[in-house]
């Protein structure tokens, strides 16, 4: 008998459409257009798969996902998340409860077959996750919907409510550690404290006593007894910025801490601490560890979840978003961004990655004296050519090299036709709709102009 999908959507057409969709590629469909009627028809059908929207008048997909793995016996059915106003809150509530995948509208046929093949061979027994407050309360720090970023949040949501050390790596100023307190936040040691240290900033020979605290009288000056960071992150989660640039010789203690979960403050006799890691580094520790200059068994111990965050170069998607947010947080009433000037920020390279937009940001708030951000307010970004020079294609990435032309094409063309998209079609010899679509994938839309 072929598998079953129950189809969640409360527009018609779209129900319509993944039903024919889902028949043509071998299984049986089943529809329902609200979220009572998909517990019932979960509940008398036994679906193998379910393709759930988001948002529906009667019950959000969330609370749906909930009540579908609640009322599982033993084996909770694979749920994927479909909808068209992805968001980090969204995506990250979604993967947490125990969502397959959180995918946006319209998915692909390509794209369909493999999720349904991938969800049917999963079925696997699933433990109810904790209750949290309604995700429509998180605080939306992690700004961005590039696929990238996609998979950052959904990452974050698979692996927030366990214990598992999390390696956070990507170049300076790319939100390391916005991702880390995220995971505190939205895990289950949200409740307790979230200690960050950043190992660059400390001389070496205060590191130990920052990390494991000492006792009063154990070297000169210790005058009074220190906790330190494991310590003070205790039942909490403890975020160690720039491991890399950490000596061998605190590599070796930190490793035997995290092995036992065992601190020895100086001077002091051994303590048991109850203590998640997340660590950040924009080295390349794989590189390191064959220099000698960082620990083989540390890397594999830090390294037991990945994280990567893409330059935010690599993320064009995100710079506008980004920049509004930052703009908003920095000006009142909130300045808009024109055409000229959104363009003019999508072109550029920011080598400072998302530090730098935000530091832009809070720059024109200051120094713009009109509503409306211009092409001018911006003068101060210097046009530099990014990291493997994208007219060379030097990362040996062809994809992304065309990515990159195509986005600076669109770009200079929208900026020579003053936003005129029409104009700016007929000047890359292509059709209307396309460069809509492009400029969109970009995030290359429509803004408002000054006066």
């Amino acid at each position: 008998m072929n598998a079953t999908v129950l189809i969640v959507d409360d527009e018609k057409n779209l129900r319509d459409g993944l039903s024919e969709a889902v028949r043509d590629l071998g299984y049986e469909a089943l529809v329902a257009a609200s979220g009572r009627e998909a517990l019932a028809a979960a509940a008398t059908n036994k679906p193998d798969a379910v393709l759930l929207d988001l948002r529906m008048p009667d019950m959000d997909g969330l609370e749906v996902l909930t009540r579908l793995h609640a009322a599982a016996d033993g084996t909770s059915v694979p749920v994927a998340i479909i909808t068209a106003y992805a968001t980090a809150a969204n995506t990250i509530e979604a993967m947490r409860l125990g969502a397959f995948d959180h995918l946006t509208k319209p998915i692909g046929r390509e794209d369909l077959a493999s999720l349904l093949q991938r969800m049917i061979r999963s079925r696997a027994p699933k433990s109810p996750p904790r209750d949290l407050p309604d995700a429509d309360g998180f605080p939306e720090t992690l700004i961005g919907s590039s696929p990238g970023m996609r998979e950052v949040q959904k990452t974050i949501g698979l692996v927030a409510d366990s214990d598992a050390t999390v390696l956070i790596t990507g170049e300076t100023g790319t939100g390391k550690e916005v991702v880390a307190r995220t995971i505190h936040r939205v895990g289950a040691r949200s409740s307790g404290p979230f200690m960050a240290l950043n190992c660059a900033a400390i001389p070496p020979d205060l590191l130990e006593s920052e990390l494991f605290g000492h006792v009063k009288g154990a070297f000169t000056g210790a005058i009074l007894e220190r906790k330190g960071a494991f310590r003070e992150a205790d039942s909490g989660t403890l975020f160690l910025d720039e491991i890399g640039d950490m000596d061998l010789a605190m590599q070796a203690k930190i490793l035997r801490a995290l092995q036992e979960r065992v601190v020895t403050p100086v001077g002091g006799k051994p303590q048991k601490v109850d203590v998640r890691i997340v660590a950040a580094t924009h080295r390349d520790l794989e590189q390191w560890v064959k220099q000698g200059r960082f620990r083989e068994d540390l890397f594999y111990r830090l390294n037991v979840v990945p994280i990567e965050l893409q330059p935010l170069r690599e993320r064009t998607a995100d710079i506008l978003p980004l920049a509004e947010h930052f703009l908003a947080m920095a000006s009142s009433p909130t300045k808009q961004l024109s055409d000229e000037a959104a363009q003019r920020l999508a072109a550029h390279t920011w080598p400072g990655n998302v530090r730098e937009l935000r530091n832009a940001m809070e720059r024109v708030a200051v120094m713009c004296r009109s509503d409306i951000v211009a092409a001018s307010d911006l003068g101060f970004l210097v046009t530099s050519p990014a990291p493997n020079a994208e007219e060379d294609g030097d990362d040996g990435n062809l994809p992304s090299a065309l990515e990159r032309l195509e986005r600076r094409l669109i770009a200079d063309a929208l900026a020579e036709s003053k936003g005129n998209r029409a104009e700016a079609a007929r000047r890359l010899g292509i059709h209307r709709q396309l460069l809509h679509a492009k400029a969109e994938k970009y995030g290359l839309g429509k803004r408002k102009n000054p006066d």
